[in-house]
């Protein structure tokens, strides 16, 4: 049993070996197995990756086919488009060459025509070149003859002025230049719808020439008329304070020669009176020196050169004396006077007639100057107290007449030196119209400037001659200014003082015996110029505007009234005795 277990185990250990050596094998095989299969499992998996991208590749490629395959037939389309768009385009190239030509030839036709016209009208041209050149001549001729006609024209019209202006002051009348303002925003306020529907801001007042007014009649229901109007002078709109005042000028150098002189401004309120005598408002009044382009009115400016030409003979250098007053509801109050309550108000005075006939106010506040500064400085304080109140036609209206007054007291010429320093101011006349005034009346009445010999008594004799610088309250038509109350009674008084101006005018225009001088405390003040030997100036300020046309209209009546007043040649102020010229105490 040993042995046959022994060869029984040996073979079943050799058995062994030999499956153990075929595991082993077949394990080697298996990992070889495996090897391989991953080797082949990674060729698949790459295999497969390069199928992915030759399914993409074949899919962009297919896309780009397609896409080239569209592009194609677009480009064959845009291919047989552009084919049949040059074969219109040569159709119509051929239609342009035979239009063109067509046109060429009519073209070279017209310009053989125009041609042949340019050298028939070139022969024309030169046969009438003696012509035109004789024309040219003549012409050159009637121009030179026109400048020297209009010269001769100008040189007339400044003769008949000159000539016009010397009898006017021979016949004593009063000289009346006329203002026409600017229209201004409230020419176009009106609540009357009649009076907007008819343009109210339209003017209807025009200066024709500097001696001419012309104003349309265009009114609701009435037919159109033209009515003229003639002054010694006419400003239009836009000439200055200092054209104004060029014409003013002159009567000074008649005031520094012994002549009483007036200035006076009349029209309806919202006219530019005050600032044609002041200038625009302020609340500070006037101020000097003077600029020339200033809008300083005519009071300021004569102030200024009135002081001037004193300073141009310092021998006979004046006394220079200044009053003002306004006319207030027919009251005379004194605005220079002490004594002025609370500085609101003037003090009310009188008016006397003096011994030798002049009409005076009683206890009268007189301020001596001696520089324009001065008197403005005075002219402004009274300004301060003058009464002004607001009205639907003008927010600053002057409810009074103010008067400013400029007393000259020069002593009068007794020998020959005395005379010539009297003849020293003759040539200061500052226009033609001046010396030629001045010369008819050394001719006519030489009497006048003769000197006057000394007073046997011994007192100093003396010439006052006084300047009167009247800035009239507007007239005004209630329903248009819309005033009420105490305002109402201001433009009561207002009218009724201007109504008797006019009555004044007219009886005097009409020589009759009796003058109305009384009938108001306006012309009362005002009777010395108005009908004795002053030079009075009146500047009549009126309105464009169609709305103020009936205070346009009565305006330019007065003016026309005013101009018919002959009162004689203006004199100059006889010398008195030192005693006589005293005025009153204050």
């Amino acid at each position: 049993m040993l042995a046959g277990g022994g060869r029984w185990g040996g073979f079943w250990e050799q058995r062994t070996r030999q499956l153990q050596s075929q595991v082993r094998a077949k394990e080697d095989k298996i990992a070889e197995l495996e090897t391989e299969n991953a080797v082949l499992l990674l060729k698949l998996a790459e295999y497969k990756g390069k199928i992915e991208k030759s399914r993409s590749e074949a899919t962009r490629i297919s896309t780009l086919y397609n896409k080239q395959q569209r592009l194609q037939r677009n480009t064959r389309s845009a291919l047989s488009q552009l084919d049949r768009v040059i074969q219109k385009l040569n159709q119509d190239v051929q239609a342009f060459h035979s239009s063109s030509r067509a046109l060429l030839r009519d073209y070279q036709d017209e310009y053989q025509d125009r041609v042949s016209e340019i050298v028939t009208v070139v022969q024309r041209t030169q046969q009438s070149a003696e012509t035109l050149l004789a024309c040219q001549a003549k012409v050159v001729h009637l121009e030179q003859a026109l400048q020297d006609v209009s010269a001769r024209h100008q040189l007339e019209r400044q003769r008949r002025k000159v000539l016009h202006n010397s009898l006017v002051e021979l016949k004593g009348n009063i000289r009346v230049h006329c203002r026409i303002r600017p229209l201004l925003p409230f020419d176009s306020e009106s609540d009357d719808p009649v009076l907007q529907s008819s343009s109210i801001s339209r003017e209807v007042a025009h200066a024709v020439d500097d001696e001419t007014v012309l104003v349309k009649c265009d009114r609701p229901g009435h037919p159109l008329i033209n009515k003229t109007y003639h002054f010694e002078r006419v400003y239009g709109p836009a000439e200055s304070q200092s054209a104004v005042f060029g014409d003013v000028c002159p009567l000074l150098t008649s005031l520094l020669d012994g002549y009483n002189v007036c200035v006076m401004a009349y029209g309806q309120t919202g006219s530019g009176k005050s600032y044609t005598m002041l200038g625009p408002h302020s609340d500070d009044g006037p101020v000097l020196p003077l600029d020339p382009q200033s809008d300083l009115g005519i009071i300021p400016r004569a102030t200024e050169e009135l002081f001037r030409l004193i300073s141009e003979n310092p021998s006979r250098s004046p006394k220079v004396e200044v009053s003002i007053v306004e006319v207030y509801n027919n009251d005379i109050f004194d605005l220079l006077a002490k004594d002025t309550v609370a500085a609101v108000s003037g003090v009310k005075r009188e008016v006397m007639t003096a011994k030798d006939g002049r009409t005076e106010v009683a206890l009268l506040a007189s301020e001596a100057v001696n520089s324009a500064s001065k008197l403005m400085e005075l002219v402004r304080g009274g300004l301060q107290l003058r009464a002004k109140h607001p009205t639907l036609v003008h927010a600053d209206s002057s409810r009074s007449h103010l008067i400013i007054t400029v007393t000259l007291t020069t002593a009068a010429c007794s020998d020959s030196t005395a005379d010539q320093a009297c003849s020293a101011t003759l040539p200061r006349e500052q226009t033609e119209a001046g010396r030629a005034g001045r010369s008819r009346r050394t001719s006519q009445g030489a009497s006048a400037l003769q000197p006057v010999p000394g007073d046997p008594a011994g007192r100093a004799e003396h010439v006052q001659a006084r300047l009167q610088l009247v800035d009239l309250a507007g007239s005004e038509c209630i329903g248009v200014s819309g005033v009420t109350g105490s305002a109402l009674r201001e433009t009561a008084c207002i009218n009724r003082s201007l109504a008797a101006l006019a009555d004044v005018l007219g009886a005097l225009s009409e020589h009759r015996g009796h003058v109305p001088y009384r009938n108001s405390k306006l012309t009362h003040l005002l009777q010395d110029c108005l009908g004795g030997d002053a030079k009075l100036l009146v500047i009549l300020c009126i309105s464009p505007s169609q709305r103020h046309l009936a205070q346009t209209l009565q305006g330019l009546g007065f003016g026309i009234r005013a101009r018919q007043v002959q009162r004689g040649p203006a004199r100059k102020r006889p010398p008195s005795s030192q005693t006589e010229g005293k005025r009153r105490p204050d």
